[in-house]
Order: structure tokens, then sequence, then C-alpha cells
């Protein structure tokens, strides 16, 4: 199989990660991507006519995307071992849920400033982004510890991804400020051999 994927997407990272604690690294080959919104000629558009990654080219049928169906699709040639059974799936893919609606709107945040002219950015649109990263933060504080310290699965995976994104491009916002078992636990989670193997780079 080939993953279509960048060392800097916090999405591909999650489907990096799976491979690495599922065991299946020797059956999928990891290849660079690279674009954005306004330029899609190095995103692999063949297999994913949206333009984006991660997108898997599998021998079984056509490609698939995006990083929740491809965790689905490689944890379940590998056995099922990150999405649990009832009733704790629905906690997890809660959980995987929140993480990427993290990383969302954590990457709108730099495609504001990145690609958006200085003339038409506009801050309130900015923080209104950062709001929903810090009620999730909030809400993993209050509510998730419990689940975050259980047995690994890909909510925990959806998580360690957000907040190092969050360590990577938006560090002066200080997530950790008011959180400390979030934080506990990230200090943790993130001596994990496959969070170490796929450190964001760029």
């Amino acid at each position: 199989m080939k993953l279509h994927t960048s060392p800097t997407t916090p999405f591909g990272r999650k489907v990096s990660i799976l491979i690495r604690e599922t065991g299946l690294t020797a059956e999928v080959d990891e290849v660079v991507a690279a674009g954005t919104p306004l330029d899609s000629s190095g995103m692999p558009v063949a297999q994913n006519p949206l333009g984006k990654i991660p997108a898997l080219e599998r021998p079984d049928g056509p490609a698939i995307y995006d990083s929740r169906v491809i965790c689905r699709y490689l944890d379940d040639r590998a056995g099922g071992r990150l999405y649990p059974a009832k009733p704790r799936l629905w906690d997890t893919l809660t959980l995987e849920a929140t993480g990427d609606g993290m990383i969302d709107a954590a990457i709108l945040m730099v495609y504001e400033s990145r690609l958006r002219p200085d003339a038409i950015r506009f801050e309130p649109w900015v923080e209104g982004q950062w709001a929903k990263v810090a009620r999730a933060l909030d809400t993993l504080e209050a509510r998730w510890i419990a689940h975050l310290n259980g047995p690994l699965d890909m909510g925990q995976v959806a998580i360690g991804c957000a907040l190092s994104y969050l360590d990577f491009r938006h560090d002066g916002r200080g997530w950790r400020s008011g959180r400390p078992a979030l934080a506990k636990w990230y200090e943790g989670f993130a001596a994990r051999n496959s969070m170490k193997a796929t450190e964001p780079k760029g």
C-alpha cells in the first residue's frame, strides 16, 4: 500500500502512528506530498479529487481518504487493535472527532496567516477558531482524562496529534496553562516511540 502524506500534517501523522502501533510498517510505503488549498499541484489528486492528504492506495479497491477512514481500514487489517468494542468505541470515536476538530481549527488559523493577504485578514475569525480549540482543551481536562489514561486507542492518538500540532504551530498560545492533567498525560504520550518517530518537521 502507498500512503500519501506529509511530515507536517497531523492528519497524516495519525495514520503513521497507527501503522507503527499496529505493526503494519512493512505493508505501507509513505510518499511525501505537499500543497495548499490554493495550489494542489503537488497533492495526490488522482487518488483524492479533493486534493487533500492523507490518501491511501490499497490493493483491494480505489484509494481511500480521509484520515478517519484510512485509520479504520488499516486497523481492521491489523485485527482491530485501536478501535475497541462497544460501548468504549463511542468514546473513542468522540475523542478522535474532538482531536480532528481541534486540528481543523488550528490549521485554519495557520492558513489565515500564511495564505490570506494582510489587508483582508480577519482577526476575530482567527480567535473564533482558537475558541473552539480552547473549549475542547477544557473539556478534555474536565471529562476525558480517565479515558486518555486507559488502554491505547485512536482517540488518544488523535488528541496526541492535536496537542503536538498546537506545540508545533501555536506554541505561543500556551495550551497547557490551567490544564495540568492534560499536560501530564501528553508528556507521557509524547514519549511513545511512534510519536517520536513521527514528530513534525518543517
